[in-house]
């Protein structure tokens, strides 16, 4: 029995495969030595940190802590009233 429903699942597979994607252009540009313009290196870190922020809420949705642990109106009170 998948610990996940199949929609959560898939789409922590995308975003998993998306993000590796851009990480490997990523280890070209850093470890393999590619000069690109930095115009290209700036669309590339961009679209990297895109891509991570979509597989970390797709990992979240997976493991079912999509939800916050707190209320947004008891985080945003003021405890020292």
């Amino acid at each position: 029995m998948p610990f996940a429903d199949e929609a959560a699942a898939q789409a922590y597979r995308e975003a998993w495969e998306a993000w590796n994607k851009q990480l490997a252009q990523l280890h070209h540009v850093f470890l393999d030595g590619e000069r690109p313009r930095p115009d290209q290196l700036k669309g590339l870190l961009n679209r990297e940190a895109r891509a991570k922020e979509k597989y970390d809420e797709a990992r979240l949705r997976l493991l079912g802590l999509d939800e916050p642990a707190f209320p947004v109106e008891d985080v945003m009170e003021n405890p020292f009233r």
